[in-house]
């Protein structure tokens, strides 16, 4: 039985930015404390759309917020269910075999592509309180993980891959815009 409230119950949908859009390309910048007093509903609007998109992560900045913030909501490889946010996050491990795993991103909505990521990812921060947060995730969730820690980096998966792989998946986020 669920107890609590449905995370994004209460957040509104936004548009998402898409790939070409300058907040998507820039490191985004830390919340300060004059930034707290708006994380609740920054982070309930955050869920809202992402569950709208489909999405299993979602970083402030692919809604227009230049912030340092991302929620999850994401099964690692034996199906438990990890759903968070995290604010000021640093990722502090990314380690174990490379996996060439697909990825897509609801900023490139469409292609997806083989994109090397570290199997174990370990991300502190902080939750909206200013508690402490340490979160650790292998298989499909380290690979969440470091996706939306990229976002706040100015980074998107298209910057991890080469070559062919990288000109298809551009020239089809670019024929979908």
């Amino acid at each position: 039985m669920r107890r609590g409230p449905i995370p994004g119950a209460t957040g509104a949908v936004h548009p998402l930015r898409t790939y070409g859009d300058p907040v998507l390309h820039t490191p985004s910048r830390p919340v300060a404390a004059g930034d707290r007093g708006s994380l609740p509903v920054l982070v309930e609007d955050l869920y809202a759309t992402m569950y709208a998109a489909h999405g299993v992560g979602l970083a402030a900045c692919q809604i227009g917020v230049p912030l340092r913030v991302f929620v999850y909501d994401c099964p690692d490889d034996d199906d438990r269910r990890h759903r968070g946010h995290v604010v000021n996050p640093r990722l502090v491990r990314a380690d174990g075999v490379t996996v060439r795993g697909p990825e897509g991103c609801l900023s490139l909505p469409g292609p997806e592509a083989p994109t090397p990521r570290a199997d174990v990812a370990v991300i502190e921060g902080e939750d909206m309180t200013g508690a402490e947060v340490r979160i650790e995730g292998t298989g499909y969730f380290a690979r969440c993980l470091q996706h939306e820690y990229d976002h706040l980096e100015g980074r998107v998966y298209t910057d991890r891959l080469t070559g062919w792989t990288r000109r298809r998946v551009l020239r089809k986020a670019a024929a979908s815009n």
